[in-house]
């Protein structure tokens, strides 16, 4: 359920679920995991397949206790810590835990037709620990509030206003258009794209 393409530096990541909104396993968050660990890319996208990017955790894992279980934070302080380019393209809606991962990309891109929501406060859940300081760094502290405490559902153009994404991009463009932004990534020598990171990191 978890498409891995590793080709010539660039890495693609394919959430493929569509018939159940690539809602995510235990498994599938392993395997994403797993990849990451072992890639040397210069660059990743992480998209997914159908008309959604994932609707978070699988419902019945998610009542079992996948819901707060560390895998998600495990996950996403994986892809933050990658000394390479990562790009989220989202084909569609983006919700709950999967919001982590995305949010630990350095550059998201998404359909027009996307939606963004955590409810999180509606579910009885706290969020996964890292989350809020990385949703305050993109759309500050009120807006997180809002998206946290008051359950709003973003639509792509607010997303993009606020900061959430980066650039709104039709479907059928997504996935070029994610990897002409990591192209200067892959063309520049080993090591290269991970020290410009670390210097806007630090900043």
């Amino acid at each position: 359920m978890i498409g891995i393409d590793e080709s010539d530096g660039l890495l693609v990541l394919t959430l493929r679920r569509p018939e159940k909104a690539n809602s995510l396993t235990k498994a599938m968050l392993e395997d994403l995991d797993a990849a990451l660990v072992a890639t040397k890319a210069s660059a990743v996208i992480l998209t997914g397949e159908g008309k959604v990017f994932s609707a978070g955790a699988d419902l019945d894992e998610a009542r079992a206790g996948l819901a707060t279980d560390p895998v998600w934070d495990r996950l996403s302080n994986r892809i933050a810590a990658l000394p390479c380019l990562t790009i989220a393209a989202l084909n569609g809606t983006l919700a709950g835990g999967a919001m982590g991962m995305v949010l630990a990309c350095d550059i998201r891109l998404a359909v027009p037709s996307a939606k963004f929501f955590y409810p999180v406060m509606k579910l009885g859940y706290l969020p996964q620990p890292a989350d809020p300081a990385r949703l305050v760094a993109l759309i500050g502290p009120a807006r997180a509030k809002m998206i946290l405490m008051a359950g709003a559902k973003i639509v792509a153009d607010e997303a993009l206003a606020w900061g959430l994404v980066d650039r709104l991009v039709p479907s059928e463009a997504l996935t070029e258009a994610a990897r002409t932004l990591a192209a200067d990534a892959l063309a520049a020598k080993p090591g290269h794209a991970g020290a410009i990171k670390a210097m806007i990191d630090a900043g």
